[in-house]
């Protein structure tokens, strides 16, 4: 017994709880639930994972790799089933480790390069963010702002290099200098768009793709006085719902949280129960551009 304990063993969780007959318990692990979309994503899966009597433990990590790591150890000592998980992009031995005691793991909303062998559930980030950059250069826009995420994330870099290919597709050279990848937590949104608005040459239209900094982002708008969308056309992730009740409302891109938590609960009850092939599979759901009336062809520059 000594060498099991040292060797970090626990009994396959799923199979014992088949076994006996008892309820399968997962762990869900998101980043911040103060983001208004982890919050509903969060009570989404919840639901889609009591519809199949599958118990939830849920754990919070404020995008720290440290609360990270001390959740995966709390729920390998809980013995849950399987993790459906937001990753923050560390504790890249602590998520194989948790496969190897036979953990099955599915990331959601992110993935991480290193672990190519883990499911993934997302929206199609890369085409999310070239659609509302091509939907901007429709209407004129040729110097377009991005507030993204961190680069080290999947969605941030692949929403940026969607940004990028809308550009290259309308032959657009990219201004470096208009692009904005803030941390999740924190105000750094609001500092973002005051950097930008204070550009010799401001942007014409502005898409916050960090969707836990557009509260900020918009605060900082409004603060400023700045005319939506007459001097600045405006595109946000995600639906929140006091995105309508602006003046104007807001356009979005919204991601389809009942769809994400769909998947995510079919793959990892799909492992637990064996159903599924080996090999990892990757699932992307197309997110919605919902127009409103943020954003209007390009005018003529306004002095700030």
């Amino acid at each position: 017994m000594r060498v099991i304990d040292e060797l970090g063993y626990r009994p396959r969780a799923a199979a014992r709880e088949l076994s006996a007959g008892h309820a399968l318990t997962i762990g869900l692990v998101v980043t911040d639930l103060s983001n208004p979309f982890f919050a509903r994503l969060a009570d989404r899966i919840v639901w889609e994972a009591r519809s199949h009597g599958v118990q939830v433990v849920l754990m919070t990590t404020q995008e720290d790799p440290h609360l990270e790591a001390d959740s995966l150890d709390t729920l390998l000592d809980r013995s849950v089933s399987g993790v459906i998980a937001t990753p923050t992009g560390g504790n890249i031995e602590k998520w194989r480790r948790l496969r190897d005691l036979g953990v099955n793991v599915v990331f959601i909303d992110r993935a991480i390069e290193e672990l190519e062998d883990v499911d993934v559930v997302s929206i199609e980030n890369f085409d999310s963010g070239q659609r509302s950059t091509e939907h901007l250069i429709s209407l004129g826009h040729t110097r377009i702002g991005l507030i993204t995420g961190p680069l080290t994330t999947s969605t941030g870099s692949a929403r940026l290099n969607g940004y990028r290919a809308a550009h290259r597709n309308a032959s657009l050279p990219v201004d470096p200098t208009l692009i904005r990848d803030v941390p999740f937590r924190g105000d750094a949104g609001g500092d973002a768009v005051g950097s930008l608005l204070a550009m010799r040459q401001p942007p014409t239209a502005l898409i916050v793709a960090n969707t836990a900094q557009v509260q900020s982002s918009v605060r900082r708008l409004v603060q400023m006085g700045t005319d939506i969308p007459d001097q600045l056309s405006l595109i946000v992730f995600d639906d929140n719902p006091w995105t309508e009740l602006t003046s104007p409302p807001l356009s979005v891109i919204r991601q389809p949280l009942d769809m994400l938590a769909v998947h995510a609960i079919e793959l990892v009850l799909g492992r637990m129960h064996g159903k599924l092939p080996d090999g990892a599979r990757r699932i992307e759901v197309k997110a919605d551009y919902l127009p409103r009336n943020s954003c209007a062809p390009v005018t003529a520059p306004v002095a700030r």
